[in-house]
């Protein structure tokens, strides 16, 4: 097992997010089993995919009012994620394109530390560069 030595980064477009406090991918690739009278189990139906992700960015970032912008008028995008330096992720990049803001909130402010806007997203097209 190596030891994670790799930075890796969040790209809106060609633009690196920073700062960024958490990027999390989810993918959601359903299936139903189908039955027969003569069995269970027979065999399985593959349903459509879907990829969603949440980004949250502390507010003191321009990519905080770039998403905000592309939340506000439905505008499509593009998110990589990218190892920027080290070697240790099973992966050179993750692409998520034609994405849309489905959510975006924005937190309370507060006398201590940075607000964060956390952002909802969706993705049609997802591809994976090993």
């Amino acid at each position: 097992m190596a030891d994670w030595n790799t930075r890796l980064e969040v790209k809106l477009g060609d633009k690196t997010i920073t700062p960024i406090s958490n990027f999390s991918p989810t993918f959601n690739v359903p299936h139903t089993v189908v039955h027969s009278l003569e069995a269970d189990s027979t065999g399985y139906v593959r349903q459509p995919f879907t990829v969603t992700f949440t980004m949250t960015v502390p507010a003191v970032a321009e990519a905080v009012a770039d998403l905000t912008e592309l939340a506000v008028n439905g505008t499509e995008f593009s998110v990589s994620v990218a190892e920027k330096t080290g070697d240790d992720w099973a992966f050179k990049s993750l692409k998520f394109a034609r994405c849309v803001v489905t959510s975006a909130t924005p937190s309370n402010i507060t006398i201590d530390g940075v607000p964060q806007a956390n952002f909802s997203c969706m993705a049609l097209t997802v591809s994976v560069e090993e």
